[in-house]
């Protein structure tokens, strides 16, 4: 069996379910519901969620009364997951504030609010227009877009693949010089058209070593 640590929101687990139905063999060790052993995790799934509480950031926030409901024990949990698995060069892959959690683990800010990101309409609708570099594996044309934050410093370890072709706020980050490691702004889970993502990651898990470390 291949553990895959994550902390999934009890809403979200029928939209990754859909894409973990063909594979069996991956299992979700979720710690929102049970205590996760991460020495015993093949890859870290990092989801969608409220904010990053404030004294979790590198740099205090400037305008840290725009923070949103965090969640410090979440917040404890996914920073010391996101570290652990890049020290031991496990699969990652971000999601929206999943993506805000990496950067910030990895020694990089955020923007503490952003306009035109988070509009209803936009929620579950692939209406966002990117823009991406050469180098870029994964590439959707439009995509959807429920976000208020968004990256400011980009932590040096970490590659900008997309930006929005209007705003320029960053919309995808891989990790540089590293075995497999992405992170999406937008919300793959919410849309079929984005299997090609989650299939190359859950082929990534499989053949990550069973003992990277």
């Amino acid at each position: 069996m291949i553990e895959l640590a994550t902390w999934l929101r009890e809403n979200d687990e029928p939209l990754f379910a859909q894409f973990l139905s063909p594979h069996p063999e991956i299992r979700i060790a979720n710690a929102r519901r049970v205590p996760v052993d991460l020495e015993d995790a093949r890859g870290l799934l990092l989801t969608g969620g409220i904010d990053i509480a404030p004294e979790f950031h590198a740099d205090p926030p400037r305008d840290a009364w725009l923070i949103r409901e965090p969640d410090p024990k979440r917040d404890a949990w996914e920073i010391t997951a996101a570290r652990f698995a890049y020290e031991h060069s496990l699969p990652i892959l971000c999601i929206c504030k999943g993506m805000q959690v990496l950067n910030v683990a990895l020694g990089g800010t955020l923007l503490a609010d952003i306009p035109g990101h988070d509009l209803p309409e936009m929620k579950s609708a692939n209406v966002q227009p990117l823009c991406y570099t050469s180098g870029a594996k994964h590439r959707f044309e439009k995509v959807n877009s429920s976000h208020h934050q968004a990256l400011d410093r980009v932590a040096h370890t970490l590659e900008v693949e997309a930006w929005h072709a209007g705003d320029g706020i960053i919309e995808q980050v891989r990790i540089r010089n590293y075995p497999w490691g992405i992170g999406v702004q937008y919300h793959p889970e919410r849309d079929p058209c984005y299997a090609s993502l989650f299939e190359d990651f859950f082929a990534q898990l499989k053949h990550a070593p069973r003992d990277s470390r």
